[in-house]
């Protein structure tokens, strides 16, 4: 074999950091907002209510994490100017993206859709202070991971080089998250530092400036093992580890971690997609849509049930709640909370 191993997070790091700035996702694979209108417009009546919740700030951050093409914020803004015009003219638009080629995107999508600026960031930590609101939808699944395989009472860490994986032995300290998991012999283990130092961080912004932030992403709510790094390239699966920078790479979110990593903040959830949309009213936004535009109805009708049945996105799909200084319960979770 050729080259030095490199790290999988850093080698997934690069290929995705290659991927957004040089190809067009969007030919590669679909998101939810992308499927329906209706997921933005529903998390746009999500961002009303809590705004309401928080006491109707105005000014109050609107951020989005992963933004994409700006579909998802479109919406969530037109939903927004039609239903809460005061939380539409008090939102101040903020998106945390590094790629050019989608910021371009984003700014084609959102110039009409809002009477304030857009801005934009390559982190968290920019954001400016007051009261945010956050949405994040398959932002996570794309943040490097690492891969541990245990043998015996050993562990050792996968690398990449020439496009497959080797292995090197690793020594993890006593508090590392391997340790902690009854993985079994000659298994997997993923972790992923950047989601925790995310999450993390969004904490503190809010228990600084007080707010409330969704995470949605396909993954687990319970301690699991296994090998979930994958790339899709034109829909297709294909080999992630050939051709690094051609395919997006993303792997299964750890809910229950990234719940822990939250700290004393509120935590809700997490809990499946297709019960969260539907508690925020899926069903009747669908039969809405399908009677005012009749001949789309059967289009329409087939979009929500790929949100939200258990069989399609319902159920791997996931969605997990950060607030703090939200008056009540945070809109979609009903009681399910997790403390």
């Amino acid at each position: 074999m050729t080259g030095q191993p490199e790290r999988l997070d850093h080698f997934m790091a690069r290929a995705n950091a290659a991927y957004y700035a040089g190809r067009d996702p969007f030919a590669d694979f679909i998101t939810s907002p992308e499927i329906s209108q209706m997921f933005g417009e529903l998390l746009g009546a999500w961002v009303a209510v809590v705004w309401g919740q928080l006491g109707r700030p105005a000014p109050f951050v609107l951020a989005e994490a992963g933004p994409g093409g700006g579909t998802l914020m479109a919406d969530a803004l037109r939903l927004l100017r039609h239903v809460a015009p005061a939380c539409h003219a008090a939102a101040q638009v903020h998106l945390i993206e590094t790629s050019p080629r989608l910021r371009a995107c984003q700014n084609a999508a959102l110039k009409a859709a809002t009477p304030n600026p857009v801005n934009w960031h390559d982190g968290l930590a920019s954001l400016p202070q007051g009261p945010l609101v956050l949405l994040a939808n398959e932002f996570v699944d794309a943040l490097p991971i690492r891969q541990f395989v245990r043998h015996g009472q050993g562990w050792a860490e996968r690398f990449v080089q020439a496009g497959r994986f080797v292995e090197q032995a690793a020594v993890l300290p006593p508090t590392h998250p391997a340790l902690a998991r009854p993985v079994p012999d000659g298994s997997v283990l993923e972790t992923c530092q950047p989601a925790l130092d995310f999450v993390h961080a969004l904490a503190a912004r809010l228990q600084h400036g007080r707010g409330a932030a969704l995470l949605i992403d396909y993954g687990y709510d319970a301690p699991a093992w296994g090998d979930s790094l994958q790339a899709l390239r034109a829909g297709r699966p294909v080999d992630p580890l050939r051709d690094p920078g051609t395919a997006d790479l993303t792997a299964h979110v750890d809910f229950a971690s990234m719940a822990q990593a939250a700290g004393s903040v509120d935590v809700w959830g997490s809990v499946k997609q297709g019960d969260f949309l539907a508690a925020l009213g899926l069903g009747a936004r669908a039969q809405q849509l399908a009677r005012a535009v009749p001949a789309q109805a059967q289009d329409i009708r087939a979009a929500a049930r790929r949100l939200a049945a258990p069989e399609q996105m319902g159920r791997l799909f996931r969605v997990l709640g950060l607030s703090v200084g939200v008056a009540g319960l945070l809109p979609g979770f009903a009681q399910l909370r997790a403390t």
